[in-house]
């Protein structure tokens, strides 16, 4: 768990502010350097993590490491592409470092088939920077989606594989009954045990920490609430605000309800009617909506990345935190390449391990020596 030092943070960041970090923009579309075909072009070198291994009291897998149907693991599910790969490794990061039991976790990351980068590729490096990740990379067909698609405020919410979340039923194992789905843009910062192991009272499919301060009606058109036909989705319900970058889902209660299909049927009453402008936020407010289970706020402290159109800062909440997350138009690794980073920013950099920016802070930290013995020279 996170407890923050506003003093230590503000030291951080005169630190590391004139530090520039190259990395790639938010996740949008491949450009002509990393489209398909071109994936000699596309290098990105990062160093292996460290290996975590189980505290004394983690079950022991019965099972080969890799066997994604053992009941004793904890699964995760990530999407991972080129513009997103330096937040994906950072996020996985932390699960790792913070996690009681890191080799009792598998990752389910989901690749695009149409990226600009292709899986095989994608899985050598997560291979190369993590020798003991229990992991596999599933091809997802953005064909399935991409004819739904309208839209939004900002172009990056319109990518596919922002959609992919809403095909983890379908994607994952039948065996696998249960997932804690992540946006890339995240780093956890306490033990992902505590997440998977909350419970989903009565029917409820997924959990996420609810916002109810917020105005729900903002997420939809004037004209999708006087349409009584439409509207009446929330009828006897207290429908609440969600972000579904951190959300605990119960596969088998999904595949049961048919709830991808409920997600499709709204985003085909989009095309028509134009009842919303936010991607692939709104249809699952419009499928759970008032029936979601509550998580504490602590584990997605959200929009760290300012608003979908100013890349702007933004300081935590009060209170304990668990799980940090950039959503918004801003990324820490790109405020860093800039050298213009937010102070919450320096709580993402601990777990970056591209090489360049580890090497970047090895010559700041020659640099301080250099001038701390000048300064007792004086």
């Amino acid at each position: 768990m996170l407890l923050l030092k506003p003093i230590s943070l503000l030291l951080l960041l005169l630190l590391l502010s004139a530090v520039p970090i190259p990395a790639n923009a938010i996740r949008s579309f491949p450009d002509s350097q990393t489209r398909p075909g071109n994936e000699k072009r596309f290098h990105m070198d990062f160093s292996e993590a460290p290996k975590y291994t189980n505290g004394i009291s983690c079950r022991v897998l019965p099972g080969a490491a890799n066997d994604v149907c053992d009941s004793s693991l904890v699964h995760v599910a990530m999407t991972i592409d080129s513009e997103y790969l330096r937040g994906t490794i950072a996020a996985v990061h932390s699960v790792f470092k913070q996690a009681s039991c890191p080799e009792n976790t598998f990752f389910h990351f989901v690749a695009s088939d149409s990226g600009s980068v292709d899986s095989h590729h994608l899985s050598r490096i997560l291979k190369s920077t993590f020798p003991s990740l229990n992991f596999r990379v599933y091809v997802f067909r953005e064909s399935l989606v991409s004819h739904l698609i309208s839209s939004s405020i900002r172009r990056a919410l319109e990518n596919p594989l922002n959609y992919a979340r809403s095909y983890l039923a379908d994607l994952l194992d039948p065996c696998v009954e249960r997932v804690i789905y992540l946006d890339s843009d995240v780093v956890v910062v306490d033990d992902i045990q505590k997440l998977w192991e909350i419970t989903l009272s009565g029917s409820r499919v997924i959990g996420a920490p609810e916002y109810c301060h917020a105005n729900f009606t903002k997420y939809f058109s004037d004209e999708f609430w006087k349409d009584s036909e439409l509207s009446k989705v929330f009828d006897r319900k207290r429908p609440c605000y969600f972000n579904t970058g951190v959300m605990v889902i119960d596969l088998a209660r999904w595949r049961a309800g048919g709830f991808t299909r409920k997600i499709e049927t709204w985003m085909e009453i989009q095309k028509e009617k134009r009842i919303y402008e936010l991607g692939s936020l709104p249809p699952f407010l419009l499928v759970f909506g008032g029936d979601v289970e509550a998580i504490h706020h602590r584990w997605n402290q959200h929009g760290l990345g300012g608003d979908n159109l100013m890349n702007s800062c933004r300081s935590l909440h009060p209170g304990p935190v668990s799980l940090l997350h950039w959503s918004g138009r801003g990324k820490p690794w790109t405020r860093l390449d800039l050298g213009m980073p937010c102070p919450v920013d320096l709580l993402w950099a601990p777990y970056d391990l591209y090489k360049h920016h580890q090497s970047q802070l090895q010559d700041l930290h020659l640099l301080q020596h250099h001038h701390h013995q000048q300064f007792l020279m004086l």
